[in-house]
């Protein structure tokens, strides 16, 4: 009787355990290169956390930093600071944002728009980084410029977030 009982539980603690191990329940930022579907950095990531894109503005050469957030299983575009128009830059507030000056001087973009990823060609000079838990990661340190990046959520299991070295 106390063996049946025994096994009964080892089996229970090894099925929780192996749940645990395996099933996605970890949100993960994942940078990807869009040709071969390369897996170049992953981050485990929380609710509401956010990260910063930075680039040299093709124009009018001037620093753009773009603040995105973890929403779900989607990203959040929080908001654009800059300190220069240039082409594609927004000049003013409308129905998609609201245009205005911090405390710095700088002009803020808040949109709070949603997507489901972001597309971005790492740039030849835009100097392309990431600002994500205290690291500054610069993206032509990951792949050749010039290279095609899809930025995405995913929900993964311990098990892979142990195996794919994510940031923690």
């Amino acid at each position: 009787m106390f063996k049946r009982v025994g096994i009964s539980v080892l089996s229970l603690g090894v099925l929780i355990a192996l749940f645990f191990l395996f099933f996605p329940l970890f949100t993960v930022l994942k940078f990807t290169t869009t040709q071969e579907g390369k897996a170049v950095l992953c981050a485990e990531m929380v609710e509401g956390e956010e990260f910063i894109l930075s680039f040299i503005h093709s124009v009018n050469r001037r620093p753009v930093y773009d603040t995105l957030r973890i929403e779900g299983n989607h990203l959040l575009i929080v908001k654009s600071r800059f300190d220069s128009f240039g082409a594609g830059m927004p000049e003013t507030s409308t129905e998609n944002g609201k245009l205005q000056f911090d405390k710095d001087g700088w002009l803020v973009w808040t949109a709070n728009r949603p997507v489901p990823e972001v597309n971005l060609s790492v740039g030849r000079v835009a100097n392309h980084s990431l600002s994500l838990k205290g690291r500054e990661i610069k993206l032509a340190d990951l792949v050749e410029p010039g290279t095609s990046l899809l930025i995405k959520t995913y929900k993964t299991s311990f098990f892979e977030l142990w195996r794919g070295r994510c940031l923690q």
